[in-house]
């Protein structure tokens, strides 16, 4: 496989977790370095495991996954950007606001972001190429996009102050419906 066709698969993989890091940086303002490095590392790690993941599944796993994948992302980007949005509206500065770079809210977002990236290690399968040197490069570049969309969503919280978490719950539920339409050829 062309080193450049894996490189620009890489970056259309790791848009959401771009997107989902600004989101995230913007709903939290500023992070620490362990919050920077925890997302950045999952996000890059799940990247990097679900396409060996396709890869080894086989079609009969991949298409029953297929059936449901883009409802489970877009239920766990609905949940989490309604979560925003209230807490974006709340003018309560005490408010307590679960830090989406620990636990369950972690590995659901590193679920959703990653989950294209199963079906694309399945489609190298299917052309018979290796996985391993791809997925590092996917993994890479996911953790590095969104290393990327926290420097940008934290710029955004400080100039914008709490009412851009607002904005990032909406981007959060749009990027799950745009999920839903694309499975649904609707887009």
């Amino acid at each position: 496989m062309n080193f450049y066709y894996i490189i620009f698969i890489a970056f259309a993989l790791a848009i959401d977790a771009f997107i989902v890091a600004i989101a995230c940086s913007v709903y939290l303002g500023k992070l620490t370095s362990r919050q920077k490095f925890r997302l950045s590392f999952h996000f890059g790690i799940f990247q990097f495991f679900m396409p060996l993941l396709g890869w080894l599944a086989g079609s009969n796993i991949v298409h029953f996954v297929a059936d449901y994948d883009h409802w489970i992302a877009f239920l766990i980007l609905l949940t989490i950007g309604i979560k925003m949005i209230v807490d974006g509206i709340k003018h309560d500065q005490k408010q307590i606001k679960i830090d989406v770079t620990k636990g369950y809210s972690l590995v659901t977002l590193s679920v959703a972001t990653s989950i294209d990236a199963l079906a694309v290690g399945f489609s190298i399968g299917i052309i018979n190429e290796t996985i391993v040197f791809p997925a590092i490069i996917i993994g890479f570049v996911a953790s590095g996009m969104t290393l990327l969309g926290i420097k940008l969503g934290v710029l955004l919280s400080l100039r914008f102050g709490q009412k851009i978490s607002i904005v990032g719950g909406i981007v959060l539920i749009l990027i799950g419906v745009h999920i839903v339409l694309e499975h649904l050829k609707i887009l």
